[in-house]
């Protein structure tokens, strides 16, 4: 675990906290904290340095396509997730065209409320049941698209239980009938290598809070020039224009490239942040970070059924992401236990969430165990 004992030092919540939450907000990173201050730094010596700032945004853009596999003007950077989500479903019009939104169970409240904020536009929302084992199959998919489905919308590993869909083969059995899919990759970018040309989804969203290593404030969406040029969104800000420089009011003269998904001015100090954590996520290798969590998982999994509880994330490769689940009588208690004990992990769906990441070890998984033990009588 030599890519972890390097990098753990840059992470000053470690010396009082034992913190695997990933899932919820990575760690802050030294280069992280310092990006802000060089943000106010330059609001005292320059005022108002634009051409800066930009620059700033631009190069997030590059560093995001270097981990995704994507171009760059097939990266556009939003303020969230939910800002790309609505930019993308603003290109289609439910009335006029296929009506049926194709998504499942497993999403994250952001996709299953914008989709169905939709139905005042004509659409109508079909959701997906995932299996025993908290997935969905591309078979489902396959079976379920109908000459009326606009698009398939799918979580890549779920927020509630840590299990990974197949994405490629999901993307295939929706485009082998000529449907576009979107895939909401916020629980696995930075944390699970990830390739966006390999994909072949026509849309990626997420964000830079969690595994990216980065804070609230900064999105993103991937398009995928070859199969989503003909999709304009009317969701739209002066950051989406051709120039953005141009200042014309008087007509809607998007950019021919992923930037037209932007909007109005981006959220200038948490770009800093962004560059720094994803500069330092590129220095570890988002190929490294996955093999020493996925050690940990191994770690975490054995501990948990020693005690005599349930791992509901289910195992093998390809079927689960990097976060382990695990089943409580009262998530909120435990949490709120752990936490007391300088634990820090979070719960969803009456399930305790440990998602480590490249600066955990062995150690902290030790006294993540010892802190389930302690309380034995809240796990299932």
């Amino acid at each position: 675990m030599g890519v972890e004992a390097i990098a753990r030092e840059k992470f000053e919540i470690f010396n009082h906290k034992t913190y695997i939450n990933s899932c919820s907000q990575a760690a802050l990173a030294q280069e992280v904290r310092a990006a802000y201050n060089a943000y106010l730094d330059g609001l005292v010596e320059f005022g108002s340095p634009w051409e800066t700032w930009v620059g700033v945004q631009e190069n997030v853009r590059s560093l995001l396509g270097q981990i995704l596999g994507a171009h760059a003007d097939e990266v556009a950077i939003t303020t969230s997730a939910s800002a790309a989500v609505n930019a993308i479903a603003s290109c289609f019009d439910f009335d006029k065209g296929p009506s049926q939104i194709l998504t499942t169970s497993l999403e994250f409240p952001t996709v299953g409320q914008i989709w169905h904020a939709q139905e005042r536009r004509g659409a109508q929302v079909v959701h997906l049941p995932a299996g025993s084992d908290h997935r969905v199959t591309a078979q489902q998919v396959a079976d379920a698209i109908t000459s009326d489905t606009a698009i398939v919308s799918v979580t890549h590993v779920c927020y509630r239980n840590g299990a990974m869909n197949d994405i490629k083969a999901i993307v295939e059995a929706a485009h082998g009938q000529g449907v576009p899919v979107l895939v909401d990759a916020y629980q696995s970018v930075g944390a699970v290598p990830l390739d966006f040309a390999e994909l072949g989804a026509d849309f990626v969203v997420g964000g830079l809070l969690k595994y990216m290593l980065s804070s609230p404030g900064v999105g993103f969406l991937l398009v995928n020039s070859a199969t989503a040029a003909e999709y304009i969104p009317t969701t739209t800000g002066w950051f989406a224009a051709r120039d953005i420089f141009a200042m014309d009011i008087n007509a809607f003269d998007p950019a021919k490239d992923a930037r037209r998904f932007e909007s109005g001015t981006p959220n200038v100090p948490s770009l800093y942040a962004a560059q720094a954590g994803l500069g330092l996520l590129l220095e570890v290798g988002v190929s490294n970070a996955w093999d020493v969590s996925r050690q940990l998982h191994e770690e975490l999994r054995v501990g948990v059924e020693a005690l005599g509880g349930t791992v509901v994330t289910p195992s093998g490769s390809g079927a689960h992401g990097p976060m382990i689940a695990i089943a409580t009588t009262d998530e909120h208690a435990l949490v709120n236990s752990m936490a007391a004990d300088g634990v820090i992990v979070s719960s969803r769906d009456g399930n305790l969430r440990v998602s480590p990441h490249f600066y955990n070890n062995s150690n902290d998984v030790e006294i993540v165990l010892s802190a389930l033990k302690t309380n034995r009588h809240l796990l299932v």
